[in-house]
């Protein structure tokens, strides 16, 4: 069963390491634990539904409390504490795109605002239902989750688009294929909300981000259904696949998802190397990268996260054995830890990790082997989980993700990592570290975690991490980077949109969303306000 006030299914718990949790509260104190509400209290503050009759609509008071938010902080703060605002007025979960067309009309005629769910897994607000003087109805793509064709000459593959990762990929790997969009919400989120929010996967470097794998589809908006022909390539004018990536269920639903596929590799596996500076483990992934060598993944941790993340995911003598044999090769404390995966033929496996090697050793690096790649590769789902953890101890975790230039990668960890120091709030500190997740040419993605003590009550703790959110969220817009790099606008990041689209871009957005959308039903206030 999955939780109702968390990430998950109830059934997994992965227990802290006593060094890692020891080494949280040394740098920032003693926890507060905050009581958690009990589903019983939540289901009898569900107010009655203002939705009428509908066939396909359930009204029932823990659909709506299962429906009513996604897994940012604040919305985590409102399961656990029980103050959950606002619920959804009804949920429906459509087997089929006619059904969802169906329900765009019936919403549509009763004054309906509609939210599409897909796996439940936004973490910028996009499914928390919103102050409204109308009835919402969450619209659940869950029961559409199966494989629909595949075309094994052409590798494109059609799902229902409230199919989850892991179905996905067994439904393909069942037929010798796998599509290789792994997010770290993989477990949950689903190929429609990839598509939505622009999403991108660890391993993106070798099968690339939502927007390469989109082949076409089916939508269902209000003005009708829009079929997506999946054409390998074409400049017959603009691309409608990019017109509705992103844009959140604003301009309609998202029904069924042409991906293209690969043949599942012969050879997989995950390795580590090590360099004694971030300027020196920069140089390493940027080489790399501009020189294009295939690595399937390439993850750099900065110093502080290299540190953590050994005390978090090895045993205390095993970390330090690591440590001690990496000052022997070079590398004291300040090291950061490259993760990077080799995918493909066994020649092929060979070939990169031969590549990645020498790039190293000219960085004054060294080659580490697969011991903590297998632990990354055991656990790159499993991050979500820690919230939990770190929760029944009496903290806050929580993450933010821009991308920038590589010229500006350094400044803008530092800026990020610093501003969310400064507003920690109330005398507190927050432990911060961030690595580099997905690298182009370009430049690179920047994922910053961070932890804090709770308050003690939920108002206070709210508003602390508000401050630190606000404050990162300016100072990524002010160096340039993007507002979400793989997460999404969402509510949270609307405030931020407008930074990096101009007036023009917006006024453009806007007219568009307007125009499919002129009755303002799909997701109001997802990437910002667009009304009149």
């Amino acid at each position: 069963m999955r939780r109702w006030n968390g990430w998950g299914d109830e059934n997994n718990h992965f227990p802290l390491r006593e060094a890692g949790l020891g080494y949280i509260r040394g740098l920032i104190g003693q926890g507060r634990i905050l009581p958690d509400a009990t589903l019983q209290a939540v289901l009898a503050s569900v107010p009655p539904s203002r939705l009428p009759d509908h066939a396909l609509v359930s009204r029932s008071p823990e659909k709506r409390v299962r429906h009513a938010r996604g897994q940012s902080l604040p919305d985590w703060y409102a399961m656990r504490s029980g103050q959950f605002g606002h619920f959804p007025d009804g949920v429906a979960e459509p087997t089929d795109s006619e059904q969802v067309g169906i329900l765009l009309k019936w919403a549509q005629d009763n004054g309906v605002q509609v939210i599409p769910y897909g796996g439940g897994t936004s973490v910028a607000g996009h499914i928390t239902p919103p102050a409204s003087a109308q009835p919402i109805l969450t619209m659940s793509m869950a029961s559409m989750n199966k494989l629909i064709s595949l075309d094994e000459t052409s590798q494109i593959a059609r799902f229902g688009a409230g199919t989850p990762g892991p179905e996905l990929e067994r439904q393909l790997a069942e037929r010798g294929y796998v599509l290789g969009h792994f997010p770290q919400s993989f477990e949950l989120s689903t190929v429609g909300g990839w598509v939505a929010s622009r999403s991108s996967g660890q391993q993106s470097i070798r099968y690339g981000r939502i927007e390469q794998l989109f082949a076409g589809g089916r939508i269902e908006t209000l003005k009708g259904t829009l079929q997506i022909p999946t054409i390998p390539a074409s400049s017959a004018g603009p691309d409608l696949r990019e017109i509705f990536m992103g844009t959140e269920g604003r301009m309609g639903i998202i029904t069924e998802v042409d991906v293209r596929v690969q043949r599942l590799p012969e050879h997989e596996s995950f390795h580590v190397a090590f360099a004694p500076t971030w300027e020196a483990a920069m140089g390493i992934v940027r080489e790399v990268v501009q020189a294009k060598a295939p690595v399937s993944m390439l993850r750099l941790s900065n110093p502080e996260e290299t540190r953590t993340h050994l005390l978090l995911g090895a045993d205390a003598w095993q970390a330090n054995l690591l440590n001690r044999y990496a000052a022997l090769r070079g590398c004291p404390d300040g090291k950061c830890m490259i993760t990077f995966g080799t995918t493909g033929s066994k020649r092929q496996a060979r070939f990169v990790l031969g590549e990645v090697k020498r790039f190293v050793r000219q960085g004054g690096g060294f080659y580490g082997g697969t011991f903590m790649g297998k632990k990354w590769e055991h656990s790159r789902f499993r991050s979500p989980y820690l919230r939990h953890g770190f929760w029944e101890h009496g903290y806050s975790v929580d993450t933010l993700e821009t991308s920038v230039n590589w010229s500006q990668v350094t400044t803008a960890m530092q800026r990020i990592e610093s501003v969310i120091r400064e507003r920690a709030g109330d005398g507190e500190k927050a432990h911060v570290f961030s690595h580099l997740s997905h690298m182009y040419t370009q430049g690179s993605s920047i994922y910053t975690t961070y932890f804090f003590r709770n308050s003690d009550n939920y108002d206070t703790t709210l508003q602390r991490w508000q401050a630190m959110k606000r404050a990162a969220s300016t100072a990524i817009t002010e160096l340039g980077g993007t507002i979400s790099h793989q997460h999404g606008v969402g509510r949270d990041h609307a405030p931020w949109l407008h930074v990096e689209k101009g007036p023009l871009g917006m006024a453009a957005i806007g007219q568009v969303i307007r125009y499919f959308d002129e009755a303002q039903v799909l997701n109001q206030g997802c990437l910002g306000d667009f009304h009149g």
